[in-house]
């Protein structure tokens, strides 16, 4: 029997929706902290006037920095999981059309438009004058659009999926699989180790490509999405069993902890001058990041997934405001913290002030345009 999930609020899909809003007030405050960091991984890092301590970035790592490595896969694992639902509903035509206006045109505008702009003010704020040509094209990141290739990848895969279902023509009553054991989850972190070691072989984490499409991550996002896909209509949208949540929240607690223990033990005390072989290349290191990241991101998301369905069921004006906000607030988030940084900039204080206040005040403002996007103008029909 196919189980549908329901999508009223108060069921198990509220969940799904309050998960999300929490897991891009997390992006949004790690980007703040991204742009200050010596290591980077945001683009604010190209102009900044200071950066964290040695030590504080250690701090900052041992404590974000886990997290980082799976929650991205949580994101593609929520989408694969209401993808097929999507599908069924409107059908292919209108799912690809939906799709590439809810996700494409605003990854087109950004990357052609918006932050060529954001960025040529952020370079003009640091004493720098800059070419749009140069905006584009002339960057480690080229056809960079901020926060939004996540738009992009996941319009891809959707369009993946489509074209399959399509071509394949599945009945929609054929029987589904369900997830039962940690030994499945355990036979995709093997799968997920070895394609992630052998891609960073060839392309390293953190490799530049057209569009930032982030291809050294593809095996876990596809992996998080493909997974969802698959089991979208066994209701674990609904429920994760609650043996396996358990098993699974302790597999991420013990990984989450012993990250800051091996860092020290193998060495790694500036993570600036020591990353670099963690990031690809046939060597120990990059096996060991490709592994750690695997672990995360399969039982790590199944963990969250359990807890969101256990614990945010319940609504309220506020929570309301940022599920209903959520998507709004990731497209906003670029600008809104590019423009925070260089009001910030001849602030004279550390990097730890700034980014603590970029990263509260980028909050609060991105769920607050976002909610009057969606609620007070026509583009909440496309947010």
């Amino acid at each position: 029997m196919t189980v549908v999930p329901r999508t009223q609020q108060g069921t198990r899909l509220y969940s799904l929706d309050a998960l999300r809003a929490l897991l891009v007030a997390w992006i949004i405050g790690g980007h703040a902290l991204l742009g200050y960091s010596a290591v980077g991984g945001w683009a604010y890092d190209e102009v900044n006037e200071v950066t964290f301590t040695t030590s504080v970035e250690l701090v900052l790592a041992a404590i974000f920095g886990p997290s980082a490595l799976f929650f991205m896969g949580t994101f593609f694992l929520i989408a694969g999981l209401l993808t097929p639902r999507s599908l069924r509903r409107k059908g292919t035509s209108r799912f690809v059309c939906d799709r590439t206006l809810r996700l494409g045109v605003p990854f087109l505008i950004s990357a052609a438009i918006v932050w060529p702009l954001v960025m040529w003010l952020a370079y003009l704020s640091a004493g720098q004058t800059v070419s749009y040509s140069f905006l584009l094209s002339g960057r480690e990141r080229v056809f960079d659009s901020g926060a939004l290739w996540f738009a992009e990848v996941l319009l891809i895969f959707s369009l993946i999926y489509a074209a399959w279902r399509w071509v394949a023509g599945r009945r929609e009553n054929e029987r589904q699989p369900v997830l039962h054991s940690t030994s499945q989850l355990w036979v995709l972190v093997v799968v997920l180790v070895l394609t992630t070691f052998l891609l960073r072989v060839a392309i390293p984490a953190r490799a530049s490509a057209f569009g930032d499409v982030h291809l050294w991550q593809w095996p876990q996002l596809g992996a998080m999405f493909g997974f969802g896909v698959v089991f979208a209509s066994s209701g674990l949208a609904e429920r994760v069993p609650s043996r396996l949540r358990r098993a699974s929240g302790l597999v991420t607690l013990a990984t989450l902890l012993s990250v800051p223990p091996l860092a020290l033990i193998i060495g790694v005390d500036n993570l600036a001058a020591d990353m670099g072989p963690f990031l690809g290349g046939w060597n120990w290191q990059s096996a060991l990041l490709a592994t750690v990241e695997s672990v995360l991101v399969v039982f790590g998301s199944i963990w969250l997934l359990g807890m969101a369905q256990q614990y945010l069921v319940g609504g309220g004006r506020v929570r309301d405001g940022a599920i209903r906000s959520s998507f709004a607030a990731f497209v906003l988030q670029g600008p809104v913290l590019i423009m925070l940084a260089i009001a910030l900039r001849p602030m004279p204080a550390p990097a730890e002030v700034k980014a603590a206040l970029v990263g509260a005040i980028g909050i609060v403002v991105c769920f607050g345009l976002g909610w009057i996007l969606v609620s007070r103008t026509k583009l909440g029909r496309l947010l």
